[in-house]
């Protein structure tokens, strides 16, 4: 097995919306913000070569959109899913699963594109099986008024029509050991129905792909949720027991969307559970 973080571009988001109730004069030493109160996100993708399997974890925001949907999110960067693809020898026709830990616009954007004549839309990775699960597809296919604006129907609805779309397959508690992709599952309810969050046994060590339950180093601390969590006191029981895990078993805790720290680990501290190392994904994955 090898991985690779895919680097998809980046954009800014409101620093008050990323922290919640968490006041600026705190946050805005881990995460500063600019003159508009806007903080550096990353798209950071995964992408997991195990034998004749290629998957992609997450896609990021994509390039289909209009110019004022992506003036909101203040892009920045040269990043691009192919380019990042390219960069380890591969194109996205070489992908054979794309995983999506939710499909929210910025986790699965890039999973659609549009046709040739951009008459409609079509998978963006062609020979690829596509993988939520029932929970949360029947949740983003029938969204509630404050995350519709997440949720794109033209993100999703074609990798069904395509039929390229699976589910994975739900345990009967939060956690499935070993998934039809190969790896352990973490479901997680705050911040939206039944987020996915893989755990990869790779070499010696536990990478854990954190998406949304973990957004950057900065959130670490238990009260720090985003105010886009819909159900943020559901989200604190849930980091604890992550976090708590994460540091008990040395997890290297892969960040979706810190632009400057790419996989931290974290220890006990007499606070509960911090910041104890930040590494490159060069350092961890190669």
């Amino acid at each position: 097995m090898k991985l690779y973080p895919i680097e998809t571009g980046n954009f800014k988001l409101d620093g008050g919306a990323m922290f919640g109730v968490v006041p600026k004069t705190i946050w805005n030493r881990t995460n500063p913000a600019d003159d508009n109160n806007l903080i550096d996100i990353a798209a950071r993708c995964l992408l997991i070569e195990d034998g004749d399997r290629l998957i992609l974890v997450d896609t990021g925001m994509g390039n289909k959109q209009s110019e004022k949907f992506f003036g909101y999110y203040s892009l920045w960067g040269t990043h691009s899913m192919d380019k990042s693809l390219a960069k380890y020898g591969f194109h996205r026709d070489d992908v054979t699963d794309v995983f999506m830990t939710h499909l929210h616009f910025d986790h699965c954007g890039g999973s659609v594109q549009w046709n040739a004549d951009k008459t409609g839309y079509e998978p963006a990775f062609k020979n690829a099986k596509f993988w939520s699960n029932e929970n949360h597809w029947e949740w983003a296919t029938k969204p509630n008024p404050r995350e519709k604006a997440s949720f794109l129907s033209e993100n999703i609805l074609p990798m069904q029509e395509s039929g390229q779309l699976n589910f994975v397959k739900r345990p009967e508690g939060d956690f499935l050991e070993t998934s039809e992709l190969g790896f352990g599952i973490f479901f997680a309810d705050g911040h939206t129905e039944k987020q996915m969050i893989p755990h990869i046994k790779y070499k010696d060590k536990t990478i854990v792909f954190c998406a949304d339950l973990l957004a950057t180093a900065g959130h670490i601390p238990i009260p720090y949720v985003m105010g886009y969590d819909t159900r943020p006191l559901l989200t604190m029981p849930e980091k604890t027991k992550f976090l708590t895990s994460a540091a008990d078993n040395d997890y290297y805790l892969f960040l979706e969307h810190d632009a400057h720290n790419e996989i931290v680990t974290v220890q006990h501290t007499e606070k509960g559970v911090r910041l104890k190392d930040v590494f490159t994904a060069e350092e961890i994955l190669t």
